[in-house]
């Protein structure tokens, strides 16, 4: 039974529920005035029910036929759905990008550790070429290496290091090398690149392990173990003639190119022949400063430093065809070739082969310029019997012979530091007297033991009178 409203909204909510008439049949069932539903056969109370059922539906029809006919609504509700779906997808697509960048990020970083794929401008291309030719390292018997984590691993530094010491860059904000001059002998200054401990230590590696491991040219005397100048002056003692030329421009004449070149011929991949031109190579640099900062402006292409340990010893690589053509050109003349350096001397004993000093200065000329090197047009002597003949310093007219003038000046400065002291005292361009004198004193010994005695002696006094002393 229905119960009775009991407040007037109770009586309204009731009304709006189902129908006046209903709610009028349910009191009237309620207070017992009407018979309850299925008592009454016929029941002319069904009739208000079934209204009320229509009614009912009819209601319900209106509300959505309203609201499929409310196009403005519809397009705001199907706008609105449509933009939390676009925010939904927007979200998702930045999670996933988000999620592919670290995975990239951690791929990247983990590639870094493991490869070098990118080392500066122009000298990238090959860093993807990492197969060496093992038949010929092992000719030479040299470290097998086919990609820069091989390399890494052999000297004992990281990729990153590696890739540190190997980056050129056309501005950078840093330096590997100390940067001087000193006076030549000659006159003039000799730019010096001294490289910074990192990379000494790098390219000190390089020169153990692979560059000394290669044969050279027996010709050649400069920045070789057991060999010297005095080796390299010995065979020209007694010559009817000695012929010397210099190379110009030596160490700076050798370009990155070459000297990548020289790890390529040696079997090395192109990976690691990149990677070792790079290290062993700088360009000359112009230095400003900005805003409290220096800039390092590379000015020219990459070259042989002078000052690094590995540009002897790849200048002795490089000119290994040199000096074969040029001996084998000087033997077919009748002289005699060695080579120090950028230093090339040729002499001969016979007088009938003389007549070929033009021929030896025409040919020599030939083959260092074929070779991609310039003789220097200001350091070409022909020295006879009747001259002070001379190679790399040394007298070598009858036996090999430090200078005579330069002997007395040496004998008349020691004596004068033995009778005076050091004060007011020089000799060389060293700043350390003692250290000089020294030197000198052993350079003697080297080329003549005999008076090179006399000079250690008298040194040697002079270290223990003076050697503690303030300078």
């Amino acid at each position: 039974m229905t119960e009775q409203p009991r407040t007037r909204q109770d009586l309204y909510d009731r009304i709006r529920q189902s129908s006046k008439e209903e709610f009028i049949l349910d009191e009237m069932i309620r207070l017992g005035f009407w018979a309850a539903n299925g008592e009454i056969p016929n029941d002319p109370a069904d009739e208000i029910r079934r209204r009320g059922e229509i009614q009912r539906e009819l209601d319900t029809l209106r509300a959505e036929n309203r609201r499929l006919h409310n196009e403005e609504a519809l397009k705001k509700e199907a706008l609105k759905l449509r933009m939390a779906e676009s925010r939904r997808k927007q979200q998702e697509t930045k999670e996933r990008r988000e999620r592919e960048r670290q995975e990239r990020a951690i791929a990247w970083q983990a590639h870094q550790e493991r490869e070098i794929t990118y080392l500066g401008e122009g000298v990238s291309a090959g860093l993807n070429l990492t197969t060496s030719d093992l038949a010929r390292l092992q000719q030479h018997r040299l470290p097998i290496l086919h990609a820069a984590a091989d390399l890494a691993s052999a000297m004992g530094i990281s990729i990153g290091q590696l890739r540190f010491l190997a980056f050129s860059r056309r501005i950078a904000t840093i330096s590997h090398y100390v940067r001087f001059q000193i006076p030549k002998k000659t006159g003039g200054f000799r730019a010096i690149s001294a490289p910074l401990p990192r990379l000494k230590q790098a390219q000190q590696w390089i020169l153990d392990n692979i560059l000394e491991g290669v044969v050279l040219h027996p010709t050649a005397h400069g920045f070789r173990r057991g060999r010297s100048i005095v080796t390299n002056a010995e065979p020209h003692v007694g010559a009817l003639v000695v012929i010397n030329m210099d190379l110009q421009d030596f160490f700076p004449s050798i370009s990155y190119a070459r000297v990548k070149g020289i790890f390529r011929s040696l079997g090395y991949s192109e990976a690691i022949a990149t990677i070792l031109g790079l290290i062993c190579t700088e360009p000359d640099v112009t230095e400003i400063e900005l805003d409290g900062r220096s800039y390092y402006i590379a000015q020219e292409l990459r070259h042989l430093p002078q000052g690094a340990p590995t540009s002897p010893a790849l200048t002795n690589l490089l000119c290994r065809r040199l000096d074969r053509r040029l001996d084998r050109m000087a033997k077919s003349r009748g002289f005699i070739y060695t080579r120090y350096a950028d230093d090339l001397t040729f002499s001969t004993t016979d007088r009938e082969k003389l007549r070929e000093i033009g021929n030896i200065l025409k040919g020599t000329q030939g083959i260092v310029t074929h070779e991609g090197l310039t003789i220097h047009p200001d350091k070409t002597r022909v020295l006879r019997q009747s001259q002070q003949q001379e190679v790399t310093g040394i007298v070598v007219n009858q036996k090999l012979n430090v200078d005579r003038a330069t002997l007395r000046r040496f004998r008349a400065t020691l004596y004068q530091i033995e009778k005076d002291g050091l004060a007011g005292k020089q000799w060389g361009q060293g700043a350390d007297l003692l250290q000089s004198i020294a030197g000198f004193a052993n350079y003697v010994s080297m080329v003549d033991p005999q008076k090179g005695r006399e000079f250690l002696a008298s040194v040697g006094r002079i270290q223990k009178k003076y050697g503690k002393r303030k300078r």
